[in-house]
């Protein structure tokens, strides 16, 4: 599992654009979010770079916190 400090991420819609993008990537991800902290915890066998780089595709940039 890693956690993702995502600053753009408030809302549903965002959360749903995320979660659909991912799941594209890995059907076996397991995605748990926290609005109000800005933060989503992946647990995926995708590689933290490609993570990144689906994020920033969606127009989420985010950084790595764990």
């Amino acid at each position: 599992m890693r956690i993702f400090h995502v600053p753009d991420m408030s809302c549903g819609h965002c959360k749903a654009v995320i979660e659909k993008a991912v799941l594209a990537a890995d059907a076996q991800a397991e995605l748990v979010f926290d609005l109000d902290a800005h933060e989503v915890r992946i647990t995926s066998d995708l590689a933290d770079h490609d993570l990144l780089a689906i994020l920033v595709k969606e127009s989420y940039p985010a950084t790595i916190l764990v």
